[in-house]
């Protein structure tokens, strides 16, 4: 089992960059696939991106793409998310995410299909 926190979030004005960072504990990072997703109150999870075990490929968002990075570094079992020019609609809870199977397919984007979940970091943009 393996047991995530996330960190990074804050209150932020639009325009403006956060960096989320995901740290694992618990097993070896490396055999996972990885993932954020975002949620807003009365919303669906949100689908952000992820990453695969070697850090490549990755994927990401419809509404974020060209705004936002993954990566990772297994040896010291984080996973960070970098967003860029930030919107009020990006504001949400961000969680991280991992897939035990390590697998990449074209469900990466399913949240049902991890296995494991932070608790979640908020974010907030301002107008």
């Amino acid at each position: 089992q393996v047991q995530l926190v996330e960190s990074g979030g804050g209150l932020v004005r639009a325009g403006g960059s956060l960096r989320l960072s995901c740290a694992a504990s618990g097993r070896p990072l490396s055999t996972y696939t990885m993932a954020w997703f975002r949620q807003d109150p009365g919303k669906e999870r949100e689908f952000v991106a992820a990453i695969a075990t070697n850090g490549d490929p990755v994927m990401y968002g419809d509404s974020v793409t060209g705004r936002v990075t993954i990566s990772r570094d297994n040896a010291k079992h984080t996973v960070a998310l970098e967003v860029n020019s930030l919107k009020p609609e990006d504001t949400a809870v961000y969680y991280c995410a991992a897939d035990r199977s390590g697998l990449w397919t074209n469900v990466v984007k399913v949240a049902r299909r991890y296995d494991y979940w932070g608790q979640g970091t908020q974010v907030t943009v301002s107008s």
